[in-house]
């Protein structure tokens, strides 16, 4: 791949590569690349990862020795405080290898600690679905895949799914919007899953597709638009990463959505952050306006409306998954 091809996935990746964020060369060198954790080159960037970049800089500005914020929760404020922080860390390739990261994630889990003995617990202990799948998903990705606390969490998002698939959140019934278990389980190891587990996460993904990743009520203009940090909030870059990374890249009622995302693509190959959080509309808007005390503080890594490297990389791993995906439908006929 010569920095001169004028191939524009060829030039997206080089633009990911690029040094000066090795969170992002790190995830593009694995992800993207194939590369193991033992080439020279993946060592030295996840080495790096700690030492400059956004994970640094967003190490650097913890109020306390583990967390972040004024030290009254590690909830609120959003997007500012010690939970939205980690989520946004177990994104960059940080692990509980390096003692800051294992101290805050100590902190963060007994902080919101269930009294089952799971995660995503509120001041009461009691789960909350998509903070405790948040939680879960963020702390498999720093190395905890193997924590008691993370396999109770994953056991009740499994008890408390519906049984024709898919999870509520807020009691509002099973819609798009509830995503996040789906996300841990895309993360925690398969040798791992249970029967019960399995046939959640098959039950979760049909319900997905039965709807193919959009169709639920109203058109909803925040979900045709691309956003990091996540937070909790659906689009359809999330949904098509969720699912390829279950294994359905290659079901076709896929299309839709990897149409739209193909259709985002700017010149050079890259995409670009459409939105932050919190992206209004609708009752949304207005219930925050009705509720200004309430309304979040932004928190964003790159600028709205600019090409985007967190983006791009989740872009053209959905459509690596879905190509091959094809290639291999080709083949098998």
């Amino acid at each position: 791949m010569s920095k001169g091809s004028t191939d524009p996935t060829a030039k997206a990746v080089s633009w990911l590569l690029e040094e000066e964020q090795p969170a992002v060369r790190f995830r593009t060198l694995t992800e993207l690349l194939g590369r193991k954790e033992s080439d020279p080159e993946v060592r030295d960037a996840r080495e790096r990862i700690l030492v400059t970049g956004w994970a640094a800089e967003i190490l650097s500005k913890r109020s306390s020795s583990r967390g972040w914020g004024d030290g009254n929760s590690t909830y609120v404020p959003k997007y500012t405080s010690t939970n939205w922080m980690m989520l946004v860390l177990s994104e960059l390739g940080v692990t509980r290898s390096d003692p800051d990261v294992r101290d805050a994630c100590e902190y963060w889990m007994d902080d919101m600690g269930t009294n089952d003995g799971g995660l995503g617990g509120n001041s009461k202990g009691t789960p909350h679905y998509c903070v405790a799948a948040n939680q879960a998903r963020a702390v498999i990705r720093m190395g905890y895949a193997d924590d008691r606390r993370v396999r109770r969490t994953l056991e009740w998002l499994t008890e408390t799914a519906h049984p024709h698939g898919g999870w509520s959140c807020w009691g509002m019934g099973r819609n798009l919007d509830s995503w996040e278990a789906l996300s841990a389980f895309a993360v925690y190891p398969r040798s791992r899953w249970t029967s019960s587990m399995r046939s959640a996460v098959e039950k979760g993904a049909e319900f997905f597709l039965s709807r193919e990743l959009h169709r639920q009520g109203d058109p909803y203009k925040p979900w045709y638009r691309t956003h990091f940090p996540v937070h909790y909030y659906y689009d359809l870059l999330v949904g098509l990463d969720l699912l390829t990374t279950l294994g359905y890249a290659g079901d076709p009622r896929m299309n839709h959505a990897l149409t739209w995302l193909r259709s985002r693509r700017r010149p050079g190959g890259i995409w670009n952050l459409d939105a932050v959080h919190p992206d209004l509309e609708g009752a949304v808007a207005r219930w925050f306006a009705a509720h200004p005390n309430r309304r979040p503080t932004p928190f964003a890594l790159e600028k709205a409306g600019r090409p985007s490297k967190m983006i791009t990389l989740r872009a053209l791993k959905v459509l690596a998954a879905a190509d091959h995906a094809k290639s291999g439908s080709r083949e098998a006929s």
